[in-house]
């Protein structure tokens, strides 16, 4: 229902948001959450009929020209520029979806809850765990957990975000971890393949084949259902890129949707632009 005091639909419940995603499923279409970076794209994303908005500050420096690792890396604040995007780009301009906003569960600078609550003040419906250290590994993934910046922190920031009545949709890369989410109280739950390939700045190789994301996502599905089997779940990442690599995982799991960022935001805008450019560049003057 739309917010009686804007006219608009943000903020809504955590039960609102659910009760559309279940409605989507009910009327057998996919769920579509999208990312996005600024008000326009948020506008046109909201115009192609998307279920939700999701707010990351990797979204910034991908529509800067940027690979959206840079999220991951120290080339600002992560909380901040999500709540910046939202407050003054997307949430002034989406009439009427959920807008989800990205929090760096992990940040040692601040109390959770505090942020939390600004999150929930801003008019966000819900929260995301970007960045996400589920898809960090190796050495440092040692060293994150070791030193009290681990996956944990995400847990505890959806935890606090159930207990606040914010929609959680999370990012986990492996069953384990969609348990740990699960148990918490996440509502939506995303397996993150990897980075995605494709485009001008996106990698050359996915981090697996389309068989093995698959296999991924049936894992970190059934885990999660044993847990709770009312969880909406959704997959992102490495060879999905389009439609039809979607329309593969759909069929191959039980998967009930897609979450894109540069798969729909930055993919578009490359797309399209370079496609006007040369229209235009096709013109002759003169007889």
């Amino acid at each position: 229902m739309p917010n009686p005091w804007t006219g608009k639909g943000n903020p809504y419940t955590r039960q609102e948001v659910r009760d559309r995603l279940q409605k989507t499923i009910d009327d057998n279409n996919a769920i579509i959450a999208a990312g996005a970076g600024t008000g326009i794209s948020a506008k046109f994303i909201e115009k192609g009929g998307a279920d939700l908005i999701i707010i990351y500050n990797s979204g910034r420096f991908r529509m800067a020209g940027h690979g959206s690792t840079a999220g991951l890396m120290a080339y600002g604040d992560a909380n901040a520029e999500a709540l910046s995007i939202g407050e003054f780009e997307v949430l002034p301009v989406v009439e009427e979806i959920p807008v989800i906003c990205g929090v760096h569960g992990s940040d040692p600078r601040r109390r959770m809850w505090h942020h939390l609550l600004k999150v929930k003040d801003m008019g966000f419906s819900g929260v995301n765990n970007f960045p996400t250290h589920s898809i960090v590994d190796g050495h440092f993934r040692q060293v994150l957990e070791e030193t009290g910046m681990g996956f944990e922190k995400e847990v505890e920031m959806v935890r606090l975000a159930s207990k606040m009545d914010l929609f959680s949709i999370v990012y986990v890369a492996k069953p384990e971890e969609a348990v740990q989410m699960a148990e918490v109280g996440a509502d939506a739950i995303i397996s993150h393949v990897g980075t995605t390939v494709g485009g001008s700045i996106g990698v050359t190789d996915a981090s697996c084949s389309m068989d093995e994301a698959a296999e991924r996502t049936r894992q970190i599905i059934d885990a999660a259902k044993k847990i709770n089997p009312g969880i909406f779940f959704l997959a992102h990442g490495g060879p999905i890129n389009t439609p039809e690599d979607v329309r593969i995982i759909l069929d191959k799991t039980t998967a009930q949707g897609f979450v894109g960022a540069s798969s729909l935001e930055r993919m578009g805008v490359e797309k399209s632009l370079t496609g006007l450019t040369r229209q235009f560049k096709s013109l002759t003057i003169g007889s």
